[in-house]
Formats: structure tokens, sequence, C-alpha cells
């Protein structure tokens, strides 16, 4: 049986020995073995620090002894329900574990114990008069001081934004109304019923509070502008008008009658914070509707971009789309990554945006110029009446796509004679298979999927060796047009389809699920193996094929990456040199979730949500656990 994709994951040994002698290198050089301050043994935030780089100096758990790495206390939210999923990564300060459960209470742990300090439900009250964005997902909480009083946070994505006592968990009184600001007001529009609200962490920066929304994907509308509020008093400071309003720049690339049904280019995947420059980052998402464009005709800033905002103004400094007139859903899905490489022989602070297109786009972080060059490339064009898709797409020269831009025949699947020969007939009557094809009222492969290339799982990254991780999706997805009884938006999609066969594995070759280690410096892929597998497939004697997944990565000075994510249920962690997989657990459910690692009490504790469904579909899952290594 052919597994030639698979094979491609592997490198040849002489390659990893001296992949593992220069991460070696660069570790007795950056790592030295100094005692670790406080700050550097908490995880303050959901990417770790304000810059979302997801990585740790702790090394107590480290490449020759994380396989004795073992479940210390589990903790029970009690509250998942059928299909419910928990993608929150928790933050842990001063010894105490801030998190989010399936149904959005926020819980304070003992961070070595797990003992529920308190809980606060935001629908003690009943479910609310709004709809939840995005199935009422959410992705974590963020953490204020003035040194004297302490804030946390919770976007809620019914739309409201709660500032709670970091001691007590109670509601402070003092901010927006008795603890709460309601995110519709204001807006000079009407919000009633329609899908608008936090959804992935609100980030801070010295007494603001800077949330992105999750909202709808077609019908009604809502704004997808960032705005920043007052972490005292709940009174907005700013917001940032992502589809630009007349005589504003960026209003030119959308139609002077643009379409009323036109909203989102919205930053739902989180921000980034420099303090020291005291610069905001996000990436966007595609305006709504996401898959005709005939009321949105142009290429539509601010969708799509990477922005760098003055945090305390929201003033625009610089942009840069990544992506024109999307038509296939693919969003900037997660928050850029500052980071600090060696280019051309200096330092150079960056920002780096990972796409559900596969692709790695790289910045300098203080004027937006791209580190390694960005082509134009002529794309297809759209056959559809009314539409106008872009003629050229930016594609960054370095580093190469992450995942697959072209499915041919024999990329189709072939675990088994029935498989391909089902998915191949399939695939023969489907117009596409190429990255950046525009949707038809005939069946279309998308490539990559509407989960990517990359998902909000994003990346980590590396100071020390200038390398970035991040996991990719190789399922490509089947869309179509279907004419709609609509003057403003006369097409609508066919679904969320994916190409799978009829026992639900993807139609094309393996892998299907990847980590991937890229090194910024050179703009080089290092090393891809997969991640997760079918234990059933394996049964059969067929390598390790990866899966699809959700929930992203962090990287340890132990020389260790960690991940869940994948639809087997494990909780990995590799060696960030070469890719091996040298632990893993199998969770009660699905860990659909960035991890967090932290020191207290002196012991490194590692701790992952298991809440499973999700995107995914499997069971549902109610649990935090968190693994440490033996007590001696």
């Amino acid at each position: 049986m052919k597994q030639k994709a698979l094979f491609l994951a592997i490198l040849p040994a002489t390659k990893v020995l001296a992949l593992a002698i220069y991460f070696l290198i660069h570790q007795l050089s950056a790592e030295p073995g100094t005692p670790l301050g406080r700050k550097e043994q908490d995880w303050p935030n959901v990417g770790g620090d304000k810059g979302n780089s997801r990585y740790s100096t702790l090394k107590q758990v480290n490449r020759k002894n994380v396989a004795t790495l073992q479940a210390i206390w589990t903790f029970h939210t009690c509250d998942a329900g059928k299909g419910t999923t928990i993608e929150c990564t928790p933050i842990m300060i001063d010894g105490t574990l801030y998190l989010t459960t399936a149904a959005s209470k926020v819980v304070a742990l003992e961070a070595d114990t797990g003992r529920e300090l308190w809980k606060y439900d935001p629908y003690k009250n009943g479910p609310g008069k709004q709809p939840r964005a995005s199935g009422g997902v959410n992705r974590g909480v963020a953490y204020w001081t003035d040194g004297r009083q302490a804030r946390i946070f919770l976007g809620a994505s019914d739309g409201r934004l709660i500032s709670l006592d970091a001691k007590t968990g109670l509601p402070d009184r003092a901010f927006g109304n008795s603890g709460t600001v309601d995110l519709r007001a204001g807006l000079g529009m009407d919000l009633n019923g329609v899908n608008y609200g936090p959804t992935s962490a609100p980030a801070v920066y010295r007494d603001l509070v800077i949330l992105g929304f999750s909202c709808s994907e077609g019908g009604r509308p809502a704004p997808g502008d960032p705005r920043a509020f007052d972490t005292r008093s709940g009174k907005e400071i700013w917001r940032f008008h992502t589809i630009p309003k007349p005589g504003e720049p960026g209003r030119e690339t959308w139609p002077d009658d643009c379409s009323p049904n036109v909203g989102a280019a919205n930053n739902w995947g989180g921000t980034t914070v420099d303090e020291k420059r005291g610069l905001v980052f996000i990436g966007t998402g595609s305006a709504s509707p996401d898959f005709y464009g005939g009321g949105r005709k142009g290429d539509n800033l601010f969708a799509n971009c990477t922005i760098c905002l003055e945090a305390n103004t929201g003033k625009r400094l610089w942009h840069f789309q990544t992506l024109r007139h999307d038509l296939w859903d693919h969003d900037l899905p997660v928050y850029p990554n500052l980071v600090t490489i060696s280019n051309n022989g200096r330092k150079r602070d960056a920002v780096v945006q990972v796409t559900k297109t596969g692709f790695v786009y790289l910045f300098d972080r203080a004027n937006g110029q791209p580190i390694f060059p960005i082509e134009n490339r002529p794309v297809p064009v759209s056959d559809v009446p009314g539409e106008q898709a872009a003629l050229t797409q930016p594609i960054p020269v370095k580093p190469p796509s992450f995942c697959r831009q072209f499915i041919s025949e024999s990329d189709v699947t072939d675990i088994s004679p029935e498989s391909h020969a089902e998915m191949l007939e399939r695939f023969r009557s489907y117009r596409g298979r190429a990255a950046f094809t525009p949707p038809g009222t005939n069946s279309t492969l998308v490539v990559p999927g509407f989960h990517g290339g990359a998902t909000w799982s994003g990346a980590s990254f590396d100071p020390t060796t200038g390398v970035l991780y991040v996991n990719s999706n190789e399922q490509p997805n089947v869309l179509k047009l279907l004419p709609h009884n609509d003057s403003i938006d006369p097409y609508g999609p066919s679904g969320y389809v994916r190409f799978v066969d009829a026992k639900g594995y993807p139609g094309v070759k393996p892998p299907w699920g990847l980590l991937n280690a890229i090194d910024l410096n050179k703009g080089e892929i290092l090393w891809r193996v997969p991640l997760g597998e079918f234990p059933e497939l394996a049964a059969r004697g067929i390598p390790r094929t990866g899966t699809e997944n959700f929930g992203g990565t962090i990287v340890t000075a132990g020389g260790l990456v960690f991940i869940g994510g994948s639809k087997d249920e494990k909780f990995h962690a590799f060696d960030k040199s070469s890719g091996e997989l040298l632990w893993e657990f199998k969770l009660s459910a699905g860990g659909y979730a960035t991890p967090c690692t932290y020191m207290t009490r002196g012991r490194q504790y590692v701790v992952i949500a298991a809440g499973g469904g999700g995107k995914l579909g499997t069971k549902s899952g109610d649990e935090y656990v968190a693994f440490a290594l033996p007590s001696k």
C-alpha cells in the first residue's frame, strides 16, 4: 500500500542529528541554569506572555524525564453537555489558576492541588436573551492589577465584558453596570438577536482591556471592530473600524453602495500586545457573507489583515492584507506572535502570522515591511454572475507552505482499494483542486480546507532558537454555491462538507494532521511529523496518519513541545529539536485546547483541558488535568 505522502514527514537520520546539534548549541548558549523569578514561574496570559510566544523557561520537565510524567490532579467542571467543548488555556498567577468551563463559568483553583477557590457563573440568572457567538465557546480570561487590586476579565460570547475580583470572584461594582459592560450598546446599530461577542481571551495593556469579537458569517451583519475599555470604569476608550467608513483610509477597496449585509472583518482569534512599544497586533477574518462577495466588490480592507495599532488610541500604524476578497472562509484565525529573529546577521524584532491558507507571513515589527519577499501571483477567476474574485494573491517566497496547495489524482487516498475507488470517482466530478479556486455553482474542492492549514490553535515560538511550532490540517472541503431568493446576496454556501470517504477518513493520502517546526531565521521548514493516529488503522499496519486537530502547542526550555489537539484524544510531548514523540497520555476526552505550564511550590505542572466534542465530534468531557513528575 502506498504511503508516499506520509514518509515525506520522516527526516533522514543525518538531518535529525544535525538539527539536534543545532538546538543543543542554542540551548547551551541561551539557557543558563539561573534561579527562576516569580514571573518566569507563572503563566499570566493565555499565550504565556502578552506577545503570545507560548514559551516557558521552565525545564524541570525535560527530554530525559518526560516519559515519567503522570497525572497529579484532575478538576471536573461538571457542566459538559452533548457536543460541548473546552478550548480554554488556563492562566496562573502567584499560585492560583484561572480557567473557564464548558459553560463559560470562571473558576479559580489552587495551582498545585486543583482545589476550587471560587466560581462565577455569567449565566446564573438564566441563558439570557441574546445568542452566544460560535456556540458559546470560550478560550480563556485575562488578568489585570495595579498592585493594589487585581481583576479577572471575562468576555462572554453573548456580548458582555465582565470584571471579577481576582481574590473572591465577585463582580467589580465600579466597572460598567455592577461589573458588566453591555458590548452591544453604543454601536449605532441594532444587534438584538445577532451573534456578537468575544470568544477568545481579552488582552490587557496598562489600564486598557482590549477585545476582539466573533460575528455572524451571513445574514444580519455585526461590526468586527476591535475595542478597548478602561479597566476600572468599563468606559470605551477606542474602536478601530475594520470596515472603513466613508472618508476613512481603505474605503476605496469597497464599493460605494456596499451591501447592508456586509459585516465582520473581525479579530475573533485574539489580540497581541507589545508593552514596550505600546503596540497592539491583530489578525482579522473575512468579511461576511463568507463565500459570495458580489455585494462587497474590491479587496476588502481591513479584512484578512495583520494590523498594528497604537495601543493607547487604536490608531492604525501599518497593515498587510494576506488574502484579498476572501471567498473561502480563510480568516486569519489567530493572533500574531511577537518574535525576535536573526536575519542577515542582525537581530530583528518581528511579527509572525500563521494562516488557514498554510503560509507564514513575517513582518518587521516597527514598520510592517516583510522580512522575506512576498509575490503577487495570479489566481483563478470566478465564473459566478456578479462575483469579482481577486486577480492575484500575496504569497511569501519563504517559508514554504506548511500544507498542501494542490491536489491531483495521485493524492487521492489509498488506505484501501474501496476508499480509493470511491474518492477518485468523487474527485473527478469536482472543479477546483488548487488553492484560491473561487467557489462556483458546481461543487468545488477547497484546498486548504475551511479549517486550514492553521486554525485558532495558532503557533508557539522558541526565542532561543528562532523556531516556530504550528500544527496544521490536511482536510479539504467541498463547497457549492446555491441560489438564494435574495437580490442583495443571491448565493449562499451548501454547508461545511468535508472531503471524506464512507468511513469518515479524509479523501487524500496521509498525513492528515501535522506538527511543523519552522526556522524563522532562515525561512525553512526544519521537520514535520504526523500529529495523532487512528488506532484501527494502526492495527492494520498503516503508519501514523495524523488526524484533523484543534488545540495548539507550547514550547519549553526543557526541550519539549506539548500539544493535545488530535482526534485520538491523546496529549503529547515531542522533542523540539527533532520532532521525536517522547511521551503521550490518553485523556478521558479530546484535548482540544492549548495547554499551559507553570511552577508552584518548586514543582513544574503542565495543564490541559480535556473537553472533547466541538468540531471533531468526539465525546464531550469536563476535565482539566495537571501533569507533573513523580514526587521524590
